[in-house]
């Protein structure tokens, strides 16, 4: 479909008056319903806010494209309005927007406003189209440029056919804060400088967003799956799927959509047919496979710890009855978060891991060898068996225990199909699973005491030699694997009860967005208008223990911006160390450092290593980086 065919001088508006987002989505509603182009007004404006509030439509560089497909459209159209002056839209790129085109699809329309959507995304790369739009006086020279760039398009039979490729993504990390939605932006970017139809749905910590209809899957051409923790997949059998982590759709997205385009994917036949003789394939399933169960442990571990850190507000041993520190309300918030949120830390983590093996079936003996691993000890005086390492075999234990169950069970007869799940599996895999732990839990709690036991020995030079080791961890991958192994064992040894170690790892990933925001902030020139803003929003990022806030900068100049936040980084795990900091809770930032055992003079202390590690950050960027003017 042409754009021609839908924007006509009649929907054309070059001097909106609007000030505000929704100013200017009423307005232009407006000029469609003056045209005739609409049935119901109302009902078509509560439609473009509906998209909008799925993700907005300010695809930056001062462009908007509003659109629905909506049943109050009489006939499909375009509208067009420009803005001078500019309107605070909340684009990608956090810049105003001053070209506006709303796209009006009827629900008859056979995704006529997605062809209309993709083709818009393409003419609006060309810097040239874009200063036509600004510089046109009348609607005659506005359709005359969209009309010269549509035959421009539409020459090279290439083109025209990229331009209809029809991708789905689906993006997810491990706690679903930063990467999973970085990816889907930058998929959704490239796919535009591209030409390329795409929607992505997102797997974040508040759930599905964009969530992908089986009628697009039928559609699709190819889907990308960026994800570091379990996702829906049996959806796309039958499908090209591209599997990959979610830090290659932020750093490699065009090569992604390239292969999707191209259909250089294998067709995904479901769980059991997929290959697994790539030794790389197989590591990042294991990855998968662990961040399933901390993902899903973290809101035990988040939630309890800081309530077992505000019951010390009124005494260490506030929550026991006997001392004469007690406090009945400091008691019920130690008894939630230790009692009940933290003993079920390592049967949740171990539970997921192994539904992400095995599926649903899995999640019953990963959770009953997580609670063996915490309660069975065969050791005096190790009351929490074997922690977190037992909880971490408990799972992957029981994940392939049930494959095989299942692997066993596949030729029984169709009618005794409806007991494998309600009887077989869970019978099985449960008694095999909990009489594994039961012999092997002993010997794991020696290893894992034992260990604790060497690391709350540790002091002076080698103490600060592990917090550096921790610090630089935080910050080399910023939210990747390494940065989740160091975060994992500092959980690990707060459920062990030892706090320095979660409290380095926090401080120390905070450094490096709260370094790079400080640097755009001391070295504006070395800095790009856009990273700037950016470094902005990396302070709020930063204080809230958000490493991922520095991505924007990594991505841009990897070379220089890691290595300077490692640096800090490390400094501040090192003297996180060396100034013997504890901290009970596992996440939070800034609003918990209150919680710092020792005091206000340790607060001050923990605060300082933060401060000095985004320092050193800040000016190593500085040094390493030159002038935006230099480089160009």
């Amino acid at each position: 479909m042409k754009i021609t065919d839908l924007l006509k001088e009649d929907t054309i508006k070059l001097d909106l008056q609007a000030t505000s987002k929704t100013d200017v989505l009423s307005e232009l509603a407006d000029q469609l319903n003056n045209a005739g182009r609409l049935n119901d007004k109302a009902a078509f404006i509560n439609n473009i806010f509906e998209r909008e509030e799925q993700s907005t439509t300010g695809v930056g560089e001062g462009i908007a494209i509003p659109h629905a497909k909506s049943e109050a459209v009489k006939t499909p159209a375009i509208a067009f309005g420009r803005s001078q002056a500019g309107i605070d839209y909340d684009s990608l790129d956090g810049q105003p927007a001053h070209l506006f085109f709303m796209i009006a699809a009827s629900e008859g329309a056979n995704n006529a406003h997605l062809e209309a959507l993709s083709r818009l995304s393409t003419f609006l790369m060309d810097p040239k189209f874009q200063e036509k739009m600004y510089q046109a006086t009348t609607e005659a020279q506005i359709l005359e440029a969209v009309n010269t760039k549509e035959m421009e398009l539409d020459g090279p039979e290439e083109e025209t056919d990229q331009t209809t490729s029809k991708v789905l993504a689906v993006t997810a990390c491990p706690t679903g804060i930063a990467h999973t939605y970085m990816a889907a932006e930058k998929l959704a970017e490239t796919a535009k400088e591209m030409g390329i139809t795409i929607k992505v749905e997102t797997n974040g910590s508040s759930g599905v967003k964009n969530r992908l209809t089986d009628e697009e899957i039928a559609e699709a051409d190819a889907i990308i799956v960026a994800a570091d923790t379990k996702v829906e997949m049996d959806r796309f059998s039958g499908k090209p799927v591209i599997e990959t982590g979610v830090g290659k759709a932020i750093h490699e997205a065009k090569d992604l959509l390239n292969r999707a385009v191209n259909q250089d994917a294998p067709i995904y036949k479901g769980e059991g047919s997929k290959k697994k003789s790539d030794d790389k394939q197989q590591r990042s399933g294991f990855y998968k496979h662990l961040m399933n169960g901390v993902s899903n442990m973290l809101p035990f571990v988040v939630g309890g710890g800081i309530l077992i850190a505000i019951s010390f507000f009124w005494g260490i041993n506030s929550s026991d009855p006997d001392s004469p520190e007690y406090n009945a309300f400091a008691y019920m918030l130690n008894t939630i978060g230790s009692g009940k949120a933290f003993f079920l830390m390592v049967p949740v983590l171990a539970g997921f891991i192994a539904s992400s093996i095995a599926d649903r079936p899995g999640f019953a003996p990963g959770m009953i060898g997580g609670l063996i691993a915490v309660t069975v000890t065969g050791v005096e005086g190790a009351a929490g068996g074997s922690g977190f390492l037992g909880g971490l075999i408990a799972g992957f234990l029981a994940g392939y225990v049930t494959v095989l169950i299942k692997k066993a069970f596949e030729k029984l007869p169709d009618s005794l199909e409806g007991l494998k799940p309600v009887l077989f599996y869970p019978l099985f895999s449960i008694a095999i699973t909990g009489l594994i732990m039961m012999l092997i839990n002993p010997p794991l709690t020696t290893i894992y005491t034992g260990l604790t036991s060497f690391l709350e020995s540790m002091s002076g030079t080698n103490q600060v030699l592990v917090g550096i080791i921790l610090g630089a961890m935080m910050a080399l991958d910023l939210g990747g694997p390494v940065n989740k192994a160091a975060y994992t064992f500092g959980i690990a040894m707060l459920d062990a009860q030892n706090y320095t170690f979660i409290a380095t790892v926090m401080a120390a990933g905070m450094v490096p967005p709260l370094g790079m925001a400080l640097a755009t902030t001391l070295f504006k020139r070395r800095f790009t208008k856009q990273e700037r803003e950016a470094g902005k929003t990396a302070y709020a990022l930063g204080a809230c223990f958000i490493t991922e806030g520095v991505i924007p900068f990594a991505a841009a100049d990897p070379a220089r911006v890691i290595p300077s936040a490692m640096v800090g980084a490390a400094v501040t795990g090192g003297l996180s160390m060396l100034f013997d900091i504890g901290l009970r809770a596992p996440h939070g930032g800034i609003f918990v450092i209150g919680l710092v055992e020792g005091g206000i003079g340790k607060i001050l202390l923990y605060l300082l290593a933060i401060i000095i590690g985004a320092i050193v950050t800040a000016l190593l960027a500085g040094l390493l980086k030159k002038d935006i003017e230099k480089t160009a």
